[in-house]
Order: C-alpha cells, then structure tokens, then sequence
C-alpha cells in the first residue's frame, strides 16, 4: 500500500509538470505568433510607405507630419520582443530571427524617414540611434534603455531606434561601421541626428542638454 501511494504521488506530480509545461509551451508559442503577426503588420506599413515614396516621387510634407513613419507597431513590438527574449532564453533561435527582422525594419524605417526629410524641409525628426549588448558586457544598458523609452513616451515625435550591437547582422554591421561606433570605448553607445557617437550612460538631465531640439519637439507636443 505504501508502495502504491508513492507511485500515485509520483504519477500526479508528473501529470502536473507535464502540464504546466505544455502551457507554458503554448503561452512562448502565442508569444512567437503574436510578434510576428505584429512585425508582419509593420513591415506592410512601411512596404507601402515606400511604394508611395516611389510612385508620386515625392509624399505630401502635411501627411508625414500626421502619420510619423515610426509607427506605434514597431514600438510595440519592441516591448513584446523583449518579453519574447526574457522568456525564451536571447540566445533562442527564433527570438533571434525576429530580432533580425525587427531590427531590419528599423533600419528601413530609419532610412526612409531621411530620405523624406530632404525633401520635406520643414519636417525636421529628431531620431537616435542605441547601440546596446546583452551579453553581460554592458551594466549600464539597462538603465539607459529606461532613459531612452522615458523620452520616447515623453516626446512622440522623438524616434528611437535600438540595436544588439553583437546581433549576427550584415545590414546592422553596415549601419555600425557608417555611424563609426566602436566598441572598445564601451557600450551602450548611441548617435543623435547624425552626430558624432556619444558612448556610456547619460541620464535624462544630460540627454536632455544633448538633445536641445527635443524643446521644439515639446513645443508642438503641448500644442497639439
């Protein structure tokens, strides 16, 4: 008898791990569905974005101004992503495959936003470039992450795009070498409206000082 309710005991337990971890299955693979149907979403955004681009040659300047390239998709994105990585592990193979193809949205939305901006003159974007690591390497990129998405709450207009410095990318690779961040003076690293790299941890005050045209940005925010 005794014998039997070991075997019970052991039988339930089993039953209920091998339950909490089918769940827990399906919840990471609800996850994995959910970004990309959110990336798949953002992507047609901006493929048709730049259709349009390509078609009339030019957008009208007044309806960039109403709908800002760097859609509240991609932003979201960004947060279920990072839940996806806690979750899944960052070195899991398919969070790292929708990192790379966030992380070429981003990429294609930042060049799509300058090139507009040339022929928009009164369209002025204020954008920042965030170059972060995740392999241990970088104690202060937590903390400058909570500064960056703070101002990107704060100022709408503000576009912030970040990047896994070490993240196996060529089109990233590119984008680094042409900004001329380099690593050995330590990350985070981040470029603001195409000025030289600013490396290490700034807090909102500095940033702020860093950033004067975030004042315009605050500007036409409260007066909208």
């Amino acid at each position: 008898m005794q014998g039997q309710k070991y075997v019970v005991a052991f039988v339930i337990t089993a039953a209920i791990f091998a339950t909490a971890f089918y769940i827990a299955n399906r919840l990471d693979a609800r996850r994995v569905a959910d970004i990309r149907a959110t990336q798949e979403a953002v992507s047609i955004d901006i493929l048709s974005l730049e259709t349009q681009f390509d078609l009339l040659g030019s957008l009208e300047c007044s309806t960039i101004a109403d709908n800002p390239i760097l859609s509240e998709e991609l932003n979201s994105l960004a947060g279920r992503l990072s839940v996806a990585e806690e979750n899944l592990g960052q070195g899991n193979a398919e969070v790292v495959s929708l990192k790379k193809q966030y992380s070429l949205l981003e990429i294609k939305d930042y060049l799509l936003m300058r090139e507009i901006s040339q022929k928009c003159p009164k369209f002025k974007p204020v954008y920042i470039l965030y170059f972060y690591s995740n392999n241990g390497d970088c104690p202060d990129c937590g903390r400058m992450g909570d500064v960056l998405t703070y101002l990107r709450e704060t100022y709408p207009g503000l576009r912030v795009y970040s990047f896994d410095y070490h993240l196996d990318l060529s089109a990233l690779r590119t984008l680094v070498g042409s900004r001329k961040i380099i690593e050995t003076k330590g990350l985070p690293a981040f470029v603001v409206n195409n000025k030289a790299p600013v490396y290490g941890f700034k807090n909102l005050q500095e940033m702020q000082v860093l950033i004067p045209e975030l004042k315009t940005l605050a500007t036409t925010t409260a007066t909208q």
